[in-house]
């Protein structure tokens, strides 16, 4: 398996080697319950120390792609990824006027371009050398400048390592997930079409299609994800213009879709012909279980979905880059739609994100994040329990813990109440697409730790049980 495989200068090897096992096991090249290489061997082999094996198969594990039995060795799990069903759309059918007349007016698509040695009379941006531009970008793009669209490779690995096929495909960078969302509805509604989406969902973007004219159907979430056979009920009106899925770590409830319920999902879409937007909200930051293929991953060969991610929900907010994969045609469109609004995504950022994502530290930071928030999620159920009557805790991890409260209960009159005893937190109901969920409200434990958890559900649970003895 090795025999033609050689290491890379400029890239630590536990990382060549932890993404070439993962590249065989997402191609099926390794299938379920093969035996990897003992890790001496492995070593030999590769050429590196036997640590350095080590690592790669712990960030392996950590991915849910492989076990370690003791004293049997380290198998291949069994993973759902490639299978699926997808469709071809033709995106000049359902493209906007929008989309079409920002191509049209895109000139750097239709007017001549400058060439080396032209006198430019293009131009009306300040003159470089009264700002000094190129100490400028010595000092802070040296490396992006040297290699040019590094990020975008980058990215183009990143996402294939999910096993998502990039055949046909391209990516676009934008100011993070908003942006990506936004000009995405550009490109494929008009005012008073019909977004099919989770029911509770992320905020920002219930926000959004509202800002659009939209009108929302949200279908009801079950503990393994959206409501198949409501879903189902709502296609069959025949009137969507596309839908809108959040399937990892889902925002607000904190539900993981299950892999079979995923299959389904896209066999059913497929059946609609319509653009699927999916939300890869914070799956970088898996607890536990196997590895869960996005939808990308499993759609097949069609070119009807659109994988937005950003990397403000993964490292921290200020950091505002995100990104749309998408068919190379509708791209196109995207690409002339976010430069008619702010030209391109901060060059300074994409570098300095560049030159954290090569250097291997990015790897590091989700084995340890995810370890802290494994436990800080582990711990704020256990608080929950303990103090808040809850009628249901929402999800299997994340950054949240989402609470259902009995019907007959108001969570804002809880945080009413709360706010007067200094603790905040967020009503479910903004997440609803109906105006319903008045007796939910999401607990963000990211920034707080286990006494200021135990401090804040005591209060509430208190307020909680209160109301209910009224």
């Amino acid at each position: 398996m090795f025999a033609e495989w050689r290491l890379k200068k400029g890239v630590p090897a536990y990382l060549q080697i932890k993404d070439y096992l993962k590249e065989m096991i997402l191609r099926s090249v390794l299938a379920p319950g093969v035996k990897l290489p003992s890790t001496r061997e492995l070593s030999r082999l590769a050429g590196v120390s036997r640590n350095t094996v080590i690592l790669a198969y712990q960030y392996l594990e950590d991915d849910g792609l492989v076990e370690t039995v003791r004293g049997q060795g380290t198998f291949v799990t069994k993973i759902t990824t490639g299978r699926g069903d997808g469709v071809t759309l033709h995106w000049p059918e359902l493209l906007t006027d929008y989309a079409a007349l920002a191509t049209e007016l895109d000139i750097e698509k239709t007017e001549p371009r400058w060439k080396k040695g032209m006198i430019s009379f293009k131009s009306i941006a300040p003159d470089p050398e009264l700002f000094e531009a190129e100490e400028f970008k010595k000092a802070f793009l040296r490396r992006f400048a040297l290699e040019g669209k590094k990020l975008l490779n980058y990215l183009r690995n990143y996402l294939k390592g999910k096993g998502v096929p990039m055949a046909g495909k391209d990516l676009l960078i934008t100011n993070g997930f908003t942006e990506a969302f936004d000009i995405t509805l550009t490109a494929l509604t008009r005012p008073g079409a019909r977004v099919i989406c989770e029911n509770p969902t992320h905020n920002t973007a219930i926000k959004i299609m509202r800002l659009h004219g939209l009108e929302i159907a949200g279908v009801r979430m079950e503990e393994d994800g959206i409501d198949l056979k409501e879903l189902e009920r709502v296609l069959a009106a025949g009137d969507a213009a596309a839908v809108f899925l959040v399937p990892s770590y889902h925002n607000p409830t904190g539900v993981v879709m299950s892999p079979e319920k995923r299959i389904t999902l896209l066999k059913l879409l497929a059946a609609h012909r319509l653009p699927v937007i999916e939300d890869g909200f914070n799956e970088e930051l898996r607890y536990s279980g196997s590895h869960v293929a996005p939808l990308a991953a499993l759609a097949g060969h069609g070119n009807n979905l659109i994988y937005t991610g950003s990397f403000s929900k993964i490292l921290f907010p200020g950091l505002r880059i995100g990104w749309i994969l998408a068919d190379q045609e509708l791209i196109s469109y995207l690409e002339s739609i976010k430069r008619s609004r702010n030209i391109h995504t901060s060059f300074l950022d994409q570098a300095v994100l560049y030159e954290y994502l090569q250097s291997g530290r990015f790897e590091r930071y989700l084995k340890n994040a995810r370890r802290v928030y494994r436990e800080r999620h582990k711990t704020a159920v256990e608080l929950v329990k303990k103090y808040i009557p809850a009628k249901k805790i929402w999800g299997q991890g994340g950054l949240h813990v989402f609470i259902e409260l009995p019907e007959e209960l108001n969570a804002r009159q809880v945080l009413a109440e709360s706010l007067k005893r200094n603790v905040i937190f967020m009503p479910g109901d903004i997440f609803y697409t109906d105006g319903g969920g008045h007796n939910t409200f999401r607990l963000g434990i990211s920034r707080v730790n286990r006494d200021q958890m135990e401090e804040g559900f005591k209060i509430i649970g208190e307020i909680v049980n209160r109301m209910k003895a009224k």
